[in-house]
């Protein structure tokens, strides 16, 4: 008929007999790649600063490339504090503030006038700049970038000393703002990996009533997972805070595979078959389904890492699409 068309690829049974035929290997392949996996993905380098991504050739980040190499920008601190807290306390913090490792300077109402020039005689339009009705701002001077762990921990100890000095008092900024980014990506990280993985758990006991076949799957994508994720270490690069999130949710759901081919698997077993012969037909008849979603995923996805210019978007397709290889 006109609607037809011989198929483009005839036949998998031969490379489905060969992969069935010598499981054996693919286990041996599957201890040794284990550990480097393991190692790997837990060793993998986050970043959390989303300016990263971005083209180097995009005009914020070549003006902030032009203002650092020509003024010596800093990164800055902002510290609230009570407005009403006696001026020594204000004094004694600032000056705790600038022995942390890491702070160029300190600016504060009490270092700009100094002790022999009460508040009251600077002019109300210049003080509101540093000061509003219930709060007053410091500003700290660090030498290190945003999202590291130099700054990180600077920031955790200058936000130790504000809050032994005022319970209420606050650091901000783009530093700590990456550091409250990274901690809350951390959490959600975990509480993604566990939800998704107990929720498909469930599902595949529900449908197979087995406590085992779950256990099995969930390891299968878990180390296909760890895999993807091991191979930018090894790679020596680093990638964008979503990507892990991303890959954990969406090539976890890669699990519906392995349940179709152990639905095949359970049913030619009901049928009579042995376990090699169920296993070969079920392998054997899932394969293209299976081949032909996972190249149509890999293309779609590949394509887009290829062409973005935007590293974040880049990252996240070039996992997707080893993903679905893998």
């Amino acid at each position: 008929e006109k609607t037809r068309h011989k198929p483009l690829v005839k036949s998998l049974d031969k490379p489905s007999a060969f992969i069935t035929k010598h499981y054996k290997v693919w286990v041996v392949i599957f201890l040794v790649l284990l550990f480097p996996s393991i190692y790997g993905n837990n060793h993998t380098q986050i970043y959390y600063n989303i300016a990263r991504s971005l083209p180097s050739t995009l005009d914020c980040n070549v003006a902030n490339d032009e203002v650092k190499a020509q003024f010596d920008v800093s990164n800055m601190h902002i510290v609230m504090m009570d407005r009403d807290m006696d001026s020594k306390q204000k004094k004694k913090m600032m000056e705790e503030i600038g022995n942390v490792k890491g702070v160029k300077s300190t600016i504060s109402m009490s270092s700009l006038l100094g002790p022999t020039i009460p508040e009251s005689m600077i002019p109300e339009n210049l003080r509101s700049m540093l000061q509003s009705d219930e709060y007053e701002l410091a500003f700290v001077s660090s030498e290190y970038e945003s999202a590291t762990d130099e700054v990180n921990e600077q920031v955790k100890a200058i936000d130790k000393i504000v809050k032994s000095y005022d319970k209420d008092g606050m650091v901000i900024g783009e530093a700590p703002l990456m550091k409250d980014l990274q901690d809350v990506t951390d959490a959600d990280l975990v509480n993604v990996n566990v939800l998704s993985i107990g929720a498909i758990f469930i599902i595949i006991l529900l449908i197979f009533k087995s406590i085992s076949l779950p256990i099995i799957l969930v390891a299968v994508i878990e180390f296909a997972i760890m895999l993807n994720m091991a191979i930018p270490y090894y790679q020596g690069t680093s990638l964008p805070f979503v990507a892990s999130i991303v890959i954990g949710a969406i090539q976890l759901a890669t699990v519906d595979y392995a349940i179709l081919m152990t639905t095949r698997y359970q049913k030619e077993r009901q049928n009579g078959k042995d376990k090699k012969e169920a296993i070969s037909i079920a392998h054997k008849t899932s394969m293209p389904s299976i081949i032909s979603s996972g190249l149509s995923f890999f293309a779609a996805t590949f394509g887009v890492a290829c062409y973005s210019q935007v590293e974040m978007i880049g990252s996240i397709c070039t996992l997707l699409a080893r993903g679905a290889i893998i």
